[in-house]
């Protein structure tokens, strides 16, 4: 479910709102409806990853690699299929970070809430 929702508003705000709205619809999703911190990481991190490898192929596919091979070299990996898993990796990393910290944001507040009412 959590892989679902982020992989369906981020795909739609990506088209209008800037690269790091993956951070704020991971943390909001994985606090709303994240079960777990591990599945709160896990979901993020593949949701994003595939999107963002799937969207790069779908642009670099059609003109044959010409820009990602140029930007490989340029930053020093070389091959442009490993640029592209980098930036799977990466950004997987930025979300999955983002959607386990949504997830114990609201843990921490389910506790103060818990604790205010035990005082």
């Amino acid at each position: 479910m959590v892989f679902i929702v982020i992989l369906i508003i981020c795909f739609l705000l990506q088209m209008i709102a800037p690269w790091w709205i993956i951070i704020v619809i991971s943390f909001a999703t994985c606090g709303i409806i994240g079960k777990t911190g591990k599945i709160a990481f896990w979901q993020s991190f593949l949701a994003i990853s595939l999107l963002w490898i799937g969207y790069a192929l779908f642009k670099s596919l059609p003109n044959d690699n010409v820009l990602a091979g140029r930007v490989a070299v340029m930053t020093g990996i070389k091959i442009w299929w490993a640029l592209l898993l980098v930036t799977g990796i990466l950004s997987g990393l930025v979300a999955g970070i983002s959607g386990f910290c949504g997830y114990h944001f609201r843990m921490a507040m389910l506790a103060k809430k818990t604790d205010e009412k035990i005082a």
